[in-house]
């Protein structure tokens, strides 16, 4: 029971600091959006995730094997892997980064919740609905949609609406990786796909042009948003969704908003608004009651 409790500390704390290097990633992206195309960018950055991943294997002495069985399951979850990243950039190119960590981070454990309960048939529990209701108000009010709906409508946040719900299926993918083998062969694989699936649309003397960039801004965004949040902090996610599950790990997301509000003000000068205070904090207090067991 001792062994069980400290498992989930762990994955709960691994699970926090992801979430906030989450956060970190969006003024981060926003960064890196102005130097290269989307296909490009997604490229580089995944170019850096696999290696990163496949230094890590031998180090932490986990096989590449995955079970045969696990490959269509790979395949589907590193589609639905690029196709998010496409949109998340997509987003960021043409939107803000502020907007899109709310749209994205409150609407993708309200889509990923949703599909787990109406695929397993089932009605949700009081905590997790008044979670949902409670990381829902939370959107509202970082968006200030009281004031004005136009934030819904604007042309990068369609991107972000799609990219969150590419992230929930996706999700229903890599809860399932344990099955197949370790997270972490899993993830590298995933990633290797994700990868591929850009490579044929690479503008090659783009690619030529940004590997004469000596802009530290340039290269340390992209190790930090590569190797940093996709290696390690996004690895620890999908390892997390097979212990917990799709639907409890992505209820974590609702942290994201806070530390991209953060990070948005302290690295780009972003205004840090009351409103966005208080989303966060409700968008934290949702976190909690949705990984709360129920008391009868």
């Amino acid at each position: 029971m001792t062994h069980n409790n400290n498992s989930g500390k762990y994955l709960t704390a691994g699970m926090i600091i992801s979430m906030f290097l989450w956060g970190l990633s969006w003024p981060s992206g926003k960064v890196l959006s102005g130097y290269c195309s989307v296909v490009n960018f997604t490229v580089y950055r995944y170019a850096v995730v696999v290696l990163t991943t496949a230094a890590l294997l031998p180090l932490t002495k986990v096989s590449f094997r995955i079970r045969r069985k696990g490959i269509p399951v790979v395949l589907a979850s590193g589609v639905l892997l690029a196709a998010y990243s496409f949109f998340f950039f997509m987003g960021l190119k043409k939107g803000a980064p502020g907007a899109g960590g709310v749209l994205v981070t409150v609407m993708n454990p309200i889509m990923a919740y949703s599909l787990g309960i109406a695929l397993s048939r089932r009605m949700p529990s009081r905590n997790e609905l008044t979670g949902l209701i409670l990381g829902l108000a939370a959107g509202v009010i970082l968006l200030k949609l009281w004031s004005s709906t136009d934030a819904l409508f604007d042309s990068g946040n369609v991107f972000f609406l799609l990219a969150a719900f590419t992230w929930s299926v996706m999700s229903k993918f890599t809860s399932q990786g344990s099955k197949y083998g370790a997270s972490l062969s899993f993830s590298f694989w995933q990633y290797l796909v994700t990868l591929i699936c850009f490579i044929p649309f690479v503008n090659t003397a783009e690619l030529q042009q940004a590997l004469r960039i000596t802009d530290f801004r340039f290269w340390g965004n992209l190790i930090f948003s590569s190797a940093i949040v996709t290696s390690g902090a996004t690895s620890i996610y999908f390892y997390t969704t097979t212990r917990l599950g799709a639907e409890k790990a992505s209820s974590f997301i609702f942290l994201v908003p806070a530390a991209a509000a953060l990070s948005s003000w302290a690295l780009l000068g972003e205004q840090l608004q009351p409103h966005t205070l208080i989303g966060g904090i409700m968008g934290i207090a949702a976190v909690y009651i949705m990984n709360r067991k129920h008391r009868s």
